[in-house]
């Protein structure tokens, strides 16, 4: 099985996903704001100017925008998911949105900060330079980044990355498929390296409610 190809099929088939499955239930199911988020949120928008334009990029259904909102800050909402952008312009229809894909990001110098929730785990490892070089050009200079990377318990990873193998996947360590979804659950390191490569300056690193929270500076 060609991995470029196997890999252009499964972002295919999450759009899919996202579009008829979860986008009409996701507020009912995954609307919750943990405690660790909202505060690593409010942290990083502590550090944004008062009248700053965020870009909450894969946004889904806008989930984090009323804490946005409520700072003063404005949003530019981006996500591969027509559906869930469709749902998100409905709370919010004064909210500018495109809907890209974080690999296809074109931006340059447009925001004075960014975002990006409960969604780097849809990345492949092949893809996470060009994501954070995106989100690296679509800030300006000096500005800051914040983005969450889901944790999972080493013996469960080694479990689906066996199970992957045996069902000839061309799956590397890390990744995980279960009944057509994706996850790539990288290390801290190899993610502090991505960073450090990509330019951007990290800031802290903290970890709770099973997500790791990088707030990094582009330099």
């Amino acid at each position: 099985m060609d991995r470029v190809e196997w890999l252009k099929e499964l972002r295919r088939l999450a759009k899919e996903r996202y579009d008829s499955l979860y986008a009409p239930t996701y507020d009912a199911h995954w609307g919750t704001i943990y405690p660790t988020h909202e505060r690593c949120l409010n942290r990083f928008l502590s550090l944004c100017p008062a009248q700053a334009l965020i870009v909450d990029a894969a946004c889904g259904t806008g989930k984090y925008w009323p804490v946005i909102l409520a700072s003063g800050r404005s949003i530019f909402g981006l996500d591969q998911s027509q559906e869930m952008l469709a749902r998100a312009r409905a709370k919010h229809p004064g909210v500018p949105c495109e809907t890209v894909g974080l690999q296809e990001m074109h931006y340059r110098d447009a925001f004075d900060g960014g975002i990006c929730m409960d969604a780097m785990e849809f990345v492949s490892p092949e893809d996470w330079p060009r994501v954070l070089g995106n989100f690296y050009h679509a800030i300006r200079p000096g500005s800051y980044f914040y983005f969450t990377v889901e944790a999972a318990d080493r013996q469960e990873i080694e479990r689906d990355y066996a199970a992957g193998q045996q069902q000839g996947l061309p799956l590397v360590y890390g990744e995980s498929v279960h009944e057509g979804g994706y996850h790539y659950y990288p290390q801290v390191g190899q993610v502090t390296e991505w960073v450090r490569l990509a330019g951007f300056y990290m800031m802290e690193e903290v970890f709770g409610d099973e997500y790791h929270h990088f707030l990094v500076q582009r330099r």
